[in-house]
């Protein structure tokens, strides 16, 4: 038989849950392709493995953007290739997928998505809203009549929304995520010390000395080094954890501007929830340092990060797909009786 499987399709990484066994793959959203041939080379962590150092005749290709299918093509190879290493198919039947996308995409956007997890796993494909997903993922209760707000930061887009009885009440999702603020970091070097790096180099930054709070006295530094912009030569140059605070707070500012908007247009019984229960932080987003804190004071409510914050989608997905087949099979035994 078959084995269903939940998939978080994020743009920085694909994430795949079995049901009964857990998350199995965690890979990178990369495809290396030879642009002559057509002829997709490498697919994962290989891939991003080449990302910056490819010849002419090679090119690393990121199928996602912004959360949704930049690349249909590419994307279904991806999801082809990952979910054949799973051995997920059975002889005769084949998996329920359950994927993931944030709110505001478009019915187009999310018919691409279905047709190629379709095409890739072959069985029936279910979709669901990300933040929904995550905060089942890391552990709320969102079927109860309360309201619950969670935050699911990831690399291409930030998640928002306010839910209650299984349902979204209120959501908004920006394109201001990780791969902005690795973008915010290259901006930042190039203009105050003249260095050209590439988005690996900004994203190991922004994990080993980056922090949300510009106002911080836990100061760290790093060595950097990479492209000089006006010689062409090889140079380095040490930065701050302050300096990485003020190249990302326009991001982050963004991301609490988002946050608050949602709050101000629920009904009041649900702000008193929120207040009693707080924010959930989910994505990697939520691993950056002081995020919490500085999400808490603008907002003041608590804020909480998830045990997992970057498995929680993929988690959340299994869960749900899970709770579906359960479902299922007590409805046949009724009926029986």
């Amino acid at each position: 038989m078959a084995q269903d499987i939940g998939i978080d399709l994020g743009t920085a990484n694909v994430l795949i849950y079995v049901t009964g066994k857990g998350i199995v793959l965690n890979e990178p959203s990369v495809v290396a392709v030879d642009t002559k041939t057509n002829k997709v080379l490498a697919v994962g962590t290989e891939a991003y493995q080449m990302v910056g150092r490819t010849p002419g005749n090679i090119k690393a290709i990121r199928p996602l953007k912004d959360g949704v299918i930049s690349d249909f093509d590419i994307t279904q190879e991806m999801l082809s290739y990952f979910i054949s290493k799973l051995s997920v198919k059975g002889v005769v039947s084949k998996p329920q997928t359950m994927i993931c996308a944030p709110t505001n995409i478009t019915n187009i956007e999310r018919k691409a998505i279905i047709q190629a997890a379709e095409r890739a796993a072959g069985g029936q494909v279910f979709i669901e809203e990300e933040p929904k997903v995550a905060a089942v993922g890391a552990g709320m209760d969102i079927y109860q009549p309360h309201g619950s707000m969670v935050i699911d930061m990831g690399g291409g887009t930030s998640d928002i929304a306010v839910l209650s009885l299984g349902d979204i009440v209120a959501s908004k999702s920006l394109k201001i995520a990780g791969d902005v603020m690795n973008g915010d970091i290259v901006n930042f070097l190039k203009q105050e010390h003249n260095l050209i790096i590439g988005e690996h180099t900004a994203e190991r930054i922004k994990m080993q000395i980056g922090t949300a709070d510009v106002s911080s006295q836990d100061v760290k530094g790093m060595e950097v080094r990479g492209r000089d912009s006006v010689s062409g030569m090889p140079k380095s140059v040490t930065i701050t954890s302050q300096e990485v605070a003020q190249a990302i707070n326009g991001s982050i500012n963004s991301i609490v501007s988002g946050a608050k908007a949602v709050l101000e247009t629920i009904p009041p019984e649900i702000s008193a929830d929120i207040i009693d229960r707080g924010v959930m932080l989910t994505g990697g987003g939520a691993l950056l340092k002081d995020i919490d804190t500085v999400i808490a004071n603008a907002l003041t409510v608590p804020v909480y990060i998830s045990e997992d914050p970057l498995d929680n989608v993929a988690k959340g997905a299994g869960e749900m797909l899970e709770h579906m087949s359960n479902t299922k099979k007590n409805r046949r035994f009724f009926s029986r009786k």
